[in-house]
């Protein structure tokens, strides 16, 4: 006798889900320029930043793949039906931290750039990428490759909390 699968097919259609993940991204990505066009040539270019800061034309191009994968990743969590049980408990305390993240993911910029408060901008960016961290722990046994999806999101934030840990140290 075969054991059942945890995951059954998915809850929502493909367009709701679609919906359902691309609007909460684009809402939290839109907080970006809002923040950092006004700042980047005059309070950001004013502070001492370490020799490893990426150029200023890598973050958009950076940030828009990474934003096209985490709206991807959260789809197909969407997309999972696990049967009752633990899986379920998973999958929505998978979503719960995903859509945390992305909170956290958007107060870093008014916080960092709009309140020019380097210090509470490392607070949130690490407590982001543990947010980041547990989300792929939790989404890794309901969808695989939307976990994996999230791997270069994690490396971004990591790399980004050094920066942010050696521009508050340097100011």
């Amino acid at each position: 006798m075969r054991a059942e699968s945890p995951i059954r097919a998915p809850v929502l259609p493909a367009l709701p889900r679609l919906l359902a993940a691309v609007l909460p991204v684009l809402l939290a990505a839109s907080t970006g320029p809002i923040f950092t066009t006004p700042n980047i040539p005059t309070w950001y270019a004013g502070l001492a930043k370490p020799d490893f800061t990426p150029p200023n034309w890598l973050f958009p191009v950076a940030w828009t793949i990474l934003y096209a994968l985490m709206a991807l990743a959260c789809w197909r969590v969407l997309g999972t039906a696990p049967v009752p049980g633990e899986a379920r408990r998973t999958r929505r305390l998978a979503l719960a931290a995903f859509f945390l993240q992305l909170a956290l993911n958007a107060a870093w910029t008014p916080v960092f750039f709009g309140a020019h408060d380097i210090l509470g901008g490392l607070v949130v960016i690490v407590a982001l990428l543990v947010m980041i961290l547990w989300t792929i722990r939790l989404v890794w046994p309901l969808d695989r490759p939307a976990a994996l999806m999230l791997l270069p999101y994690a490396g971004w934030v990591s790399y980004a909390t050094l920066v942010n840990a050696a521009v508050w140290r340097m100011n």
